[in-house]
């Protein structure tokens, strides 16, 4: 069984109980207030009837009441009116009179609190106790009974008796049954259309939902980007199922996102695994070679010659395990083996403590390190070492691509929220081909620009520390300067 097929039935039920309800409902206030008003129009009518029966004169007799006289009356009045019961009742509402057939007359005593309320004129109807019924209560007329002057009872005139109560319940069983009838016929017809039309409404926009995912199920991520109108369309339809909409608009642009970003990822993945390839080809090619020339010629080659290939050798190796070391930090960085133990250090003795490691390289090659360091700086929060190895890296580029005489300078700024750096040589700078993946994969060992030393993983291992930090490193361009990088820590 589908969920649209469950919903549709669990509508459908939900309606017909609800037009049930509300059917019965309305029958039952509308019988009720029917009732009440046929009582408040015999009570109106009747109003009097007991008074006239009290005044009668064949009631009195020598010395007090004419029982016989008052049980023929009230025999009389009964077979004109079958619908009344008249009774004879002391004050305290004992019944005292009256003409009941044998055995029919259930209670002694009627209540006299709703007769002087009738007798009061409060608001009708006014229902008393019925003499022939041990807990049934009726609309009833009522009269001060006096004999020589003195109050002798009360005349108690029920307005509608047990024969009204047999010929309405035969009537009313055939109406109750017709209107039954056509209740249900009625609730039928009202469900199957509220609910046709509910159904529709209700669950078209899920039916379009459903549908979308369906296509996302069999036609995979490329079927989001045609869904998106739908969930935009049902994201502005109004109420819950707009929330509905509203969330798979946002997780198809989030899925979407996601999914571009994994491509991306899984694009720089692939060319980092041929980069690094080419990158340990090439040095291993090398050292392979000239090993394998001093194996086959050692007995022809001089002392010179030898120690010219082994020379070259060792510095092929030293690219190998350079990379191989990079590649090792880089992973452990990707996989968050890694994580940046922050503390509170002056940036400008870090800059100071990495000059010292490259002076004698710098020195070397007859470069100039210079540092621009700006007064009052603030402190950074950070890992140390990891910035350390950022500095150490960025300079350590810097001076393998900057030629012979050139400067290389380092430059520290109070900024809003910390401390700017900026490293900058005179170098040839970086080729436009380059730029875009500058940060994202590694340069090629034949690559570079210039010196054919290339640039390894470094930048890669410094963009990702960067992001650690919650920072990012950019590539600015300057005029009279070859490569310009730029980033910023977070002052402690």
């Amino acid at each position: 069984m589908t969920a649209g097929a469950t919903l549709s039935r669990k509508l459908s039920i939900v309606f017909a109980l609800l037009l049930l309800a509300c059917c019965g409902a309305s029958a039952w206030l509308q019988m009720r207030s029917s009732g009440q008003y046929e009582q408040e129009v015999v009570q109106r009518l009747s109003g009097g009837l007991a008074a006239r029966i009290a005044g009668s004169a064949e009631l009195m007799a020598r010395g007090g009441l004419n029982q016989d006289a008052v049980r023929a009356l009230f025999g009389k009045l009964m077979d004109v009116n079958p619908s009344v019961e008249v009774y004879l009742l002391a004050p305290d509402g004992r019944v005292v009179a009256q003409d009941a057939p044998p055995g029919r007359l259930k209670r002694e005593r009627v209540d006299t609190a709703p007769i002087r309320r009738l007798l009061a004129g409060e608001r009708l109807p006014i229902v008393g106790d019925d003499p022939r019924g041990t807990g049934t209560r009726k609309v009833f007329d009522a009269a001060p009974l006096q004999v020589d002057g003195q109050d002798a009872g009360y005349v108690y005139v029920v307005l509608q008796g047990e024969a009204h109560d047999a010929l309405a319940a035969n009537v009313s069983a055939d109406n109750v049954l017709r209107t039954t009838l056509w209740s249900m016929a009625l609730v039928a017809l009202l469900g199957l259309l509220a609910g046709l039309s509910a159904f529709w409404l209700i669950t078209r926009p899920l039916r379009e939902l459903t549908a979308a995912v369906r296509r996302f199920e069999t036609d995979g991520i490329e079927a989001l980007a045609r869904e998106a109108p739908t969930f935009e369309r049902l994201a502005r339809s109004g109420g819950e199922i707009a929330l509905l909409g509203d969330a798979f608009a946002r997780m198809t642009q989030r899925i979407t996102e996601q999914w571009r970003e994994l491509t991306l990822q899984d694009q720089q993945r692939r060319e980092l695994f041929a980069n690094i390839s080419h990158d340990l080809r090439t040095p291993l090619t090398s050292l392979h070679g000239y090993l394998e020339t001093l194996l086959i010629k050692s007995g022809t080659l001089d002392e010179a010659e030898r120690r010219r290939y082994l020379d070259i050798a060792l510095g092929q190796s030293r690219k190998v395990g350079r990379l191989a070391q990079e590649l090792f930090e880089l992973a452990r960085l990707e996989y968050g083996v890694v994580r940046p133990e922050k503390e509170s250090f002056a940036l400008a003795d870090l800059v100071q403590d990495v000059f010292q490691k490259f002076e004698l390289a710098a020195e070397a090659r007859q470069q100039r390190l210079t540092p621009d360091i700006a007064p009052g700086l603030p402190v950074v929060s950070a890992d140390l070492g990891m910035i350390e190895r950022v500095l150490t890296n960025l300079l350590d580029n810097a001076i393998r691509h900057t030629p012979s005489g050139g400067r290389i300078e380092v430059q520290l700024r109070a900024a809003e929220a910390g401390v700017q750096v900026q490293i900058s040589d005179t170098g040839p700078g970086i080729p436009n081909e380059l730029r875009k993946g500058l940060f994202t994969r590694p340069a090629f060992m034949s690559g570079g620009r210039g010196d054919g030393s290339g640039g390894g993983l470094g930048l890669v291992i410094v963009q990702r520390i960067l992001q650690l930090h919650g920072s990012d490193i950019r590539l600015v361009q300057q005029a009279e300067k070859g490569a310009v990088f730029r980033f910023q820590l977070a002052s402690a």
